[in-house]
């Protein structure tokens, strides 16, 4: 188990490999530590490994020493889990894009890795209306004093409110960071972070010593969806990080929540958009009043996750083909990489010839765009 751990992290040092790639890696080899030593004619027996990534792979992997690099690594990353590890988080490994390491610093609570501990995010806007400040303090304080754990990523506005709320109602929070775990984003959660330390935990999949990057921020989305059983977003104006979030759970196969909200206030636009694609509205209870009760009572008919099938939040509608308008170089080539088909994150990465990161913040500007869309699994098609 011990050599595993150690060629998830060198895999995730080479360039052009991905979480889905790494995880097409370990199902078709059966371990990471066979996959390290695979010749170049099975390499291309894996679906995305082309003769550019295969190329990069030898490179990098002749130069890496398993063992040795996560001793090393270890002196500045003493806490991290990967999905050889018995104590990775069970509802990371059940998505198609499980980080391949996970870093943590804090209290760990075993029952929450197993998914025994229901998890809930609590998403939204970095600019909040005195109204979504309200219901994200109730909700997050009833969620944390009924046993959930609430996930959210530290940012100001809602996220701030979310896990200010659940830690002074003596609860458990996960902050998902877009920074190496001992850097704080924005500065001002700094003793934020200090307290969710003590009563929970900070997370991210980049190392100690990561500085925010914009890149970084609509990656670790996926991760806050992932570790959730639900995902609620309170305020989310159109372009907004927490409707990353909502379509990553809906991929999934999770529960998303929306506070209903004001037609004429534009922090409440995306969470509109959601309401019209399916995802769940939190209504008055029988009396017309809103209240934290009726998200309990929504949160505890939740399906199992086993189910075999479930229903799209988001199904897709038929559209007028709108003409693709002048783009700078390297969207082009990013939009050009997508042909008719559905592509993976990964070849996407090859065909552009562009780094992981900048073919990630690409896409999510060509989506905004309306110009293409992301299926699950990390795969994209042209709108």
């Amino acid at each position: 188990m011990l050599e595993e751990r150690a060629y998830w992290l060198a895999w995730s040092q080479i360039n052009g490999i991905g979480p889905i790639l790494l995880q097409r890696l370990h199902q078709h080899f059966d371990s990471l530590a066979a996959a390290w030593t695979a010749k170049p004619v099975d390499l291309m027996r894996v679906e995305g490994f082309g003769k550019q990534t295969i190329e990069t792979t030898l490179q990098e992997r002749s130069k890496l020493n398993p063992e040795e690099f996560i001793e090393k690594h270890l002196i500045k990353n003493p806490c991290f889990w990967t999905p050889a590890d018995s104590d990775y988080p069970s509802l990371l490994l059940e998505i198609p894009s499980p980080p391949p390491v996970l870093y943590y610093c804090g209290n760990v609570d075993v029952k929450e890795n197993k998914g025994i501990t229901p998890t809930v995010a609590i998403v939204g806007t970095r600019s909040p209306s005195e109204y979504g400040k309200k219901w994200t303090r109730k909700f997050s304080a009833v969620l944390a004093k009924n046993g959930f754990t609430v996930v959210s990523g530290l940012a100001a506005g809602i996220d701030t409110e979310a896990h200010t709320a659940c830690l002074e109602a003596g609860g458990r929070t996960f902050a998902v960071l877009g920074t190496g775990v001992d850097i704080v984003y924005p500065k001002q959660n700094e003793r934020l972070c200090d307290r969710i330390l003590q009563q929970g935990l900070a997370i991210s999949e980049y190392p100690a010593g990561t500085q925010p990057n914009k890149t970084n921020f609509p990656r670790r989305n996926r991760i806050i969806a992932g570790l959730s059983r639900a995902t609620i977003v309170i305020e989310a104006p159109h372009k907004s990080g927490a409707l990353i979030t909502a379509y990553q759970a809906n991929d999934f196969c999770r529960d998303v929540y929306v506070l209903t909200a004001r037609l004429d206030d534009e922090r409440s636009f995306g969470c509109l958009e959601l309401l019209s694609k399916g995802a769940h509205p939190i209504l008055p209870n029988s009396d017309r009043l809103l209240s934290e009760d009726r998200l309990l009572e929504m949160l505890g008919a939740m399906p199992k996750l086993d189910v075999a099938e479930q229903l799209s939040l988001f199904p897709p509608n038929p559209q007028v083909e709108k003409p693709v308008p002048l783009l700078e170089p390297e969207l082009a080539k990013v939009l050009s990489a997508i042909d008719s088909s559905t592509i993976s994150f990964d070849t996407i990465v090859e065909v552009s010839g562009l780094e992981a990161g900048t073919v990630s913040s690409i896409l999510l500007q060509l989506e905004l765009m309306g110009l293409v869309s992301q299926l699950p699994g990390m795969r994209y098609q042209r709108c």
